[in-house]
């Protein structure tokens, strides 16, 4: 359950009524969904096709991820689009990828200014296409005004080099005398993550069955619920969503402690 009792964004007429039918109660559901995408390839192999065609299949999925988002009020949604090891695929896939992300960028910016949806991108912009880069910063600066919820896309982007960039920048503004070590806390060395600001995800869901992380998100997932489906990304829907809501709904999210009522019992730490 969430851990607060705050409103969440703006729900839609049509988001409370699928959110009634699934008995899911606003309050119930989780602020920040984190996805790691998987099974674009294998989707598309099944077929008969090439890999590619999963990958620009999956974007339809993409886009009922946000429609859903903005329905049900989520304030933030992340996908992990593009890893740091994602380039050692084809370079044949990596150029329709990019392709791709650039076309998305283009073709959904009136929709995302529509549904009041602000985009972020994390992850190192080394190695990225000049002119997948510039509709990327342009889509960013045009819906940066939005209020409603973000959507943040993971593109050559790594947990263990964000981390490690941080690292580099704290320790060089200790060697120049503008951090005291001394001082540093959680608090502090996440305002150095490129995820600076935002809350950590509630919910990650992992499609295509594979139980791993993959390199995502490795400090903000500490203590977030994980939902593993073997659902392939492509065919992913927003009643997919709502499935894995009902069980993140189900659960006592307990950081570490026991739960209220067990402290009022008492009991010990299982």
């Amino acid at each position: 359950m969430r851990a607060d009792d705050r409103p969440p964004l703006n729900i839609t007429e049509e988001g409370r009524s699928r959110l009634d039918s699934w008995g899911l109660k606003p309050e119930q559901l989780p602020r920040h969904v984190a996805i790691i995408m998987d099974g674009n390839g294998r989707w598309a192999q099944n077929r008969g096709f090439p890999r590619v065609v999963g990958h620009r299949r999956g974007i339809q999925s993409v886009r009922a991820m946000v429609e859903e988002g903005v329905r049900i009020g989520l304030e933030q949604l992340t996908l992990y689009c593009l890893s740091v090891e994602n380039w050692k695929r084809p370079a044949r896939e990596l150029r329709f990828l990019m392709r791709l992300l650039r076309h998305f960028l283009v073709a959904e910016r009136a929709e995302l200014m529509d549904q009041n949806v602000r985009l972020q991108v994390i992850g190192r912009r080394d190695g990225l296409p000049p002119e997948v880069l510039a509709e990327m910063d342009r889509t960013v600066a045009e819906t940066a005004g939005n209020t409603g919820m973000i959507l943040r896309l993971a593109v050559n982007y790594g947990g263990r080099t964000e981390i490690l960039d941080a690292a580099r920048r704290i320790a060089e503004e200790a060697r120049d005398g503008r951090l005291n070590p001394a001082t540093l806390d959680e608090a502090t060395f996440a305002s150095y993550l490129e995820t600076a600001g935002a809350a950590d995800p509630d919910l990650l869901i992992r499609t295509a069955g594979e139980m791993r992380i993959s390199n995502f998100l490795l400090w903000q997932v500490s203590y977030t619920e994980l939902w593993v489906t073997p659902t392939l990304w492509p065919d992913f829907r927003g009643g997919d969503l709502l499935q894995a809501c009902v069980d993140y709904a189900a659960r006592t999210r307990k950081f570490g402690g026991l739960p209220t009522s067990s402290l009022a019992a008492g009991t010990s730490a299982g």
